[in-house]
């Protein structure tokens, strides 16, 4: 009874809030890793100062413990949903955390592209933005989807985390009946499903990766 009437709704309240977060979290961080492969020393418009800045901010946010993040942010989420506890809410708290990430790994992928095809396509008139869009991108799209893969299975456990605060889904559930009723058997349980649930999208993310690459 507990697995249909707890288990399972946990599982979708938290597949709702990782999917939901990891993909405003990557529409977030796009900008800023555009930017800083732009501005990087070997970018193609270098600039130290909006590198640096950019680069100690998310450096910032991605040190910043998420528990805290997410109680201090409450004033921010009640103003975005309304509310500071539920699934919902915990969507805010959880793409703020995992925006920084996915600049981070979104940046790696296209500073990997190899600077010959840059330096080729430079030669042809291609303007920086041409660049970008048609041959950085294009080129790093595999290892983007690697890292975006990362960032699904870091706000995974972010998620876990939040529902020690009321965030709801199986971290809820683990604390609620695993925790406080002592009810060891639920608790193994979540557990379980976090393990299945994180090798689904690792499968997922390595099966678009190796398609993409051939």
């Amino acid at each position: 009874m507990l697995i249909n009437d707890v288990l399972l709704p946990a599982l979708g309240q938290t597949v709702y809030m990782v999917l939901a977060s990891t993909i405003m979290a990557v529409i977030i961080g796009f900008l800023p890793a555009i930017i800083l492969v732009i501005t990087d020393e070997k970018g193609l418009k270098p600039n130290k100062a909006i590198y640096k800045s950019l680069d100690f901010i998310i450096n910032i946010l991605r040190s910043f413990p998420f528990i805290i993040l997410m109680i201090a942010i409450f004033p921010f989420t009640k103003l975005l949903v309304g509310k500071t506890i539920g699934t919902t809410a915990a969507i805010v708290p959880l793409t703020i955390a995992a925006a920084p990430f996915a600049a981070r790994v979104i940046e790696s992928a296209m500073k990997e592209v190899d600077s010959g095809i840059i330096e080729a396509a430079r030669s042809f008139g291609a303007s920086n933005w041409q660049i970008i869009h048609k041959v950085i991108l294009k080129e790093a799209f595999p290892s983007i989807i690697l890292g975006i893969t990362l960032t699904v299975i870091s706000v995974v456990g972010y998620s876990a985390m939040a529902g020690a605060i009321g965030g709801g889904g199986l971290g809820d559930v683990a604390i609620k009946y695993g925790y406080y009723r002592f009810k060891t058997d639920i608790m193994v349980y979540t557990v379980i499903i976090l393990i299945v649930l994180v090798q689904i999208f690792q499968s997922i993310g390595d099966i678009i990766y190796k398609k993409l690459s051939k």
